[in-house]
């Protein structure tokens, strides 16, 4: 979740304006770039405890910990919130969970040394603060009354909100990480077809992905127990947007999407001012009840259109948004998955191809499906995995066509093995987790911690 935006506080006097920002994320093939986060869980290793913001060993110390190694702290009420450096950010969830926000960089192959690096500078800096870190879509051990809260202004007012909205909203911001992406268009019209390719697929990729079958020490139920989540959080500002395959969806659209999104805050004055469950359309005409003939600038609707939450979300990029969080040798296939799919021609048509007839209530279906299922859900005389593994073909391909090599003459289609792995064995990170779980882990969720920490 982000922090305040940088925006500048320009005044909005009308809808152009805002259908202007996502015009303006229109960039040329060649200024293509892929924008990678992804989050994980901190734990003290001696009692597995998620640290606390404050104290010797809490998350304060590590953020401050790692400006050794260039980051420029940020700060709210002079305590360290974020880090910055070179266009990448370092961020906290709302109960502590660590995200990096990558820079915007050209290939995977960088997107992969940016996360090898910035999760070795974190080992660094964790080690000697007796923490860890573990890669997982929820939680696996504590309950969410067990979990911390950071001292972020948005997110009192968001904790204060969510259980007015959705029964598990509360555990979607202190017990669940993901990892996602973040991809350009050239046009309009280039926006939607991506649009609409990556909500139809984006079942695949949390199937893909499951890893989070644990709630509070015991098996859930779930493959991707975090995926469920967001089911029950909030329903107007989650969901397939089935609204993006209609005829005629656009930037226009979208925006009066998003001007029917409740509004959380307004961020005046170094001051997160409450505005939960009102209308930014009422914002525009000088009439928010929290603040009373203020009109709103580009920084709110900046800041506003972070408060949406859907499978696939658009800024001036699209930013996928279905998958767990894992290990560390699997946070790179997500972005080469998508990159595979949207940026060559040839794989976008054939991904297109593979979903342009799905109905609505289909598309529905495998979004509803996949948290308990993943690659089993049925579909069309099959199931999941048999869309997974062609999707995971026409990403290989177009990985080889973009011919982006490392200074070992390697493309970036063998970040995918993970997910070839996956559909080769028709078995997710989840069930794995399941097997070891009941078998050599004799139930005890503790070693998931041993095992699986970065």
């Amino acid at each position: 979740m982000s922090s305040p935006s940088h925006v500048a506080d320009t005044p909005i006097t009308d809808r152009d304006q805002l259908v202007a920002v996502l015009a303006s994320g229109e960039k040329s093939e060649a200024d293509w770039r892929i924008g990678t986060e992804h989050e994980k869980f901190g734990f003290h290793l001696d009692d597995l405890h998620a640290p606390a913001f404050d104290g010797e060993r809490g998350i304060e110390a590590l953020l401050n910990g790692l400006t050794r190694f260039g980051w420029e702290p940020v700060q709210e009420h002079d305590r360290t919130i974020a880090l910055l450096k070179d266009g990448a950010s370092v961020t906290l969830e709302p109960a502590g969970q660590l995200e990096l926000s990558g820079a915007p960089l050209e290939n995977i192959h960088q997107t992969c040394a940016e996360v090898g690096s910035h999760l070795t500078e974190v080992k660094a800096v964790a080690d000697e603060l007796g923490l860890g870190f573990l890669g997982m879509g929820f939680q696996p051990k504590w309950r969410r009354d067990e979990m911390p809260w950071m001292p972020k202004g948005r997110y009192k007012i968001m904790r204060d909100y969510m259980p007015k909205v959705g029964s598990l909203g509360l555990d979607m911001m202190t017990r669940t990480c993901t990892v996602q992406v973040n991809l350009d268009y050239s046009s309009e019209a280039d926006m939607v077809k991506k649009f609409r390719v990556s909500l139809a697929l984006q079942p695949i990729a949390t199937a893909l992905f499951a890893d989070s079958p644990f709630t509070e020490g015991k098996p859930n139920g779930y493959l991707s127990y975090r995926s469920h989540i967001w089911t029950d959080t909030d329903r107007d500002r989650t969901g397939m947007l089935d609204f993006v395959f209609d005829d005629g969806f656009g930037y226009e659209r979208y925006v009066d999407y998003l001007l029917d999104v409740p509004m959380y805050f307004s961020y005046r004055d170094h001051e997160y001012v409450d505005a939960s469950g009102q209308s930014f359309r009422d914002f525009m005409a000088g009439k928010l009840p929290a603040l009373p003939g203020a009109l709103p600038t580009m920084r709110d609707w900046s800041d506003h259109m972070t408060t949406a939450f859907p499978e696939v979300r658009l800024k001036k990029f699209l930013e996928m948004r279905g998958a767990d969080s894992g290990p560390w040798g699997r946070i790179c296939a997500l972005p080469a998955f998508w990159v595979g799919l949207l940026y060559d021609d040839a794989a976008l048509d054939a991904a297109w191809d593979l979903v342009k007839d799905f109905s609505m209530d289909e598309r529905n279906a495998l979004r509803d499906g996949v948290p308990k299922l993943a690659l089993k859900v049925p579909f069309r005389g099959g199931t999941l995995l048999d869309l997974a593994r062609e999707a995971v073909k026409i990403s290989a391909a177009g990985l080889q066509r973009r011919a982006v090599l490392n200074n070992k003459g390697i493309d970036e289609s063998g970040f995918l093995t993970p997910l070839i792995e996956v559909v080769e064995s028709g078995e997710t990170s989840a069930e794995r987790k399941l097997a070891l779980y009941h078998g050599a882990w004799k139930g005890d969720i503790d070693r998931v911690f041993r095992e699986f920490a970065y």
